[in-house]
């Protein structure tokens, strides 16, 4: 039984390869992994995905060709750099191997893939239980007692290992994988989940021997006052130690991260969605080669609309807050388009809406505002979004995702009171950002003397430089200019003539008059 090429990219998680091109879509069948040494005569059989160890830029060209004459499914290199047009012509994926990445890795990654394919099973990396699962026992060795790590809906997520003196809720509690009904409620009627749920701290529960019920100590795991589960403690033959309860709280707030996770992370096939997603905003992917998987027409237009949180919280709870933004984009946006797809990248979340239809960009206003307020609304999160521009089609959605960026920068910079613009609304003072961020860049082409006007105010009390900026924004109408600056218009006439002396500067001259503005706003 082989796999595909889409399985053993969902499955290897936070990617060690990178899709450059696939002309064949990510569906191809992988029947082995195998490793080409350029020493090594090139060779590939149809179904291979093969490692192109030792050749990196041109020189794995050769290897490239041949494996798509022989039918391989992809071909893996590092540097990838000016291979795309190869293998596009030869008609194979490539995948590019991040230059971290050991070979080694990626070949005992990718053959359990194929493995357990052929097994007739699925590989899962189960990373988040894993490390649940070791904390568990961490936690028990340093309280002495057995552990079990539930979530909201007391569903048991890990549990130490087991010792002799389990009693009837623990037992009960992991063969069923949560809490006995009967049992909850005892807790519930005892008060023991309002403690947990309260905050930070240890609660304490008795023991009961005709409930069969031993001591217990527990806490709650919390992301800001967000819970996220409970960890639970019970007595073994022996008490818990005198560290126990100091462990407990540590273990409950070192828990937090990886009960986020648990919750967060997205399916092996979503993941593989959002790599690809974020592959093609940052313009390494070419939009034909991953159109078929994420259910786009690659000539149809489309649009990037990115989401970012007003204000940060601690790390924990942000995480959760964007976690859960991510899901409310998702639902709103797959409920317009049916292919639209989301991720987060460097803490904003963007998503792309493609197969637009005409006047498409009226309705993604529509739909980031309702976005926005369900944001308010629901989570209790304020949000601010930015629209791109309509791109003709999906490979220009790089430019989209660029407008976008400096539409919520524009926001950021407090120059768009409401909580939604798109590029429309904002391009004046986008383009204005663009040609200050010019001028910031090339030192070499500013007016000197305007620089020296700056130096000369600094050190004299700061007066000419406001009077100035506040004369030229008004259109030099000097009763307005001073009206800003709640001074008389005799003094700014006073001090835009000195700054004209000082200066050298003519503001009759309209080059010379834009010029100032623009520079004296650095």
């Amino acid at each position: 039984m082989s796999t595909s090429l889409r399985h053993i990219l969902a499955t290897l998680g936070d990617p060690l390869v990178e899709v450059v091109t696939a002309p064949q879509g990510l569906g191809v069948r992988v029947d082995d992994v195998v490793i080409l040494d350029p020493e090594d005569p090139p060779e590939a059989h149809a179904g291979d995905l093969v490692l192109v160890i030792g050749a990196r830029g041109r020189s794995a060209a050769p290897a490239i060709r041949v494996a798509g004459k022989s039918g391989a499914a992809a071909v893996a290199v590092k540097g990838a750099t000016g291979l795309a047009s190869v293998a596009a012509d030869a008609g194979v994926t490539l995948l590019e191997v991040r230059p971290e990445a050991r070979w080694e890795q990626v070949e005992a990654l990718t053959r359990a893939v194929i493995d357990a394919a052929r097994a007739g099973g699925e590989a899962e990396t189960g990373e988040v239980l894993g490390d649940l699962f070791s904390l568990a026992q961490t936690i028990a060795t340093l309280t002495g007692g057995l552990v079990s790590i539930e979530d909201t809906a007391s569903r048991v997520l890990a549990y130490s290992r087991a010792g002799d003196e389990v009693d009837e809720l623990r037992r009960l509690s992991i063969l069923g994988r949560q809490g006995p009904e009967r049992y909850l409620a005892m807790l519930r009627e005892w008060g023991v989940y309002q403690r947990l749920r309260a905050g930070e701290g240890i609660v304490r529960i008795d023991e009961r021997p005709d409930l069969g019920i031993r001591r217990r100590i527990a806490a709650g795991i919390h992301a800001g006052s967000q819970p996220l589960g409970t960890i639970w403690v019970q007595e073994g033959s022996q008490p818990l130690n005198d560290q126990a309860e100091s462990a407990l709280l540590g273990a409950s707030r070192t828990l937090a991260p990886q009960l986020i996770r648990h919750r967060t992370l997205p399916s092996p096939e979503n993941r593989l969605r959002e790599d690809l997603l974020v592959s093609l905003l940052d313009g390494r992917v070419d939009a034909e080669s991953v159109a078929d998987d994420i259910g786009a027409d690659p000539a149809r237009p489309a649009m990037v609309v990115v989401f970012a949180l007003h204000r940060e919280g601690a790390s924990t709870g942000r995480q959760l807050r964007r976690a859960e933004l991510v899901n409310l984009i998702s639902v709103h946006t797959a409920a317009y388009r049916r292919s639209a797809m989301v991720s987060v990248i460097g803490g904003r979340v963007y998503a792309l809406l493609p197969d637009l239809p005409d006047r498409g960009e009226t309705r993604v206003l529509a739909l980031a505002k309702e976005i926005v307020a369900a944001a308010a609304r629901h989570l209790d999160v304020p949000v601010r979004a930015a629209l791109g521009g309509v791109v003709p089609r999906l490979a220009e959605s790089v430019l989209s995702r660029a407008d976008a960026d400096r539409v919520l920068a524009t926001m950021a910079r407090g120059h768009w009171k409401a909580d939604v613009a798109s590029l429309a609304d904002v391009r004046a003072e986008v383009l204005l950002s663009e040609v200050l961020a010019y001028l910031g860049d090339q030192p070499r082409i500013r007016d000197p003397r305007l620089t020296e006007l700056v130096t000369h105010d600094a050190e004299h009390g700061g007066i000419l430089i406001p009077a100035l900026l506040a004369y030229l924004d008004a259109f030099g109408d000097v009763r307005k200019a001073a009206g800003e600056l709640n001074i008389h218009p005799n003094t700014v006439r006073y001090r835009v003539r000195r700054a004209e002396e000082i200066s050298g500067i003519d503001l009759a001259d309209p080059a010379q008059r834009i010029l100032t503005q623009l520079q004296l706003r650095l």
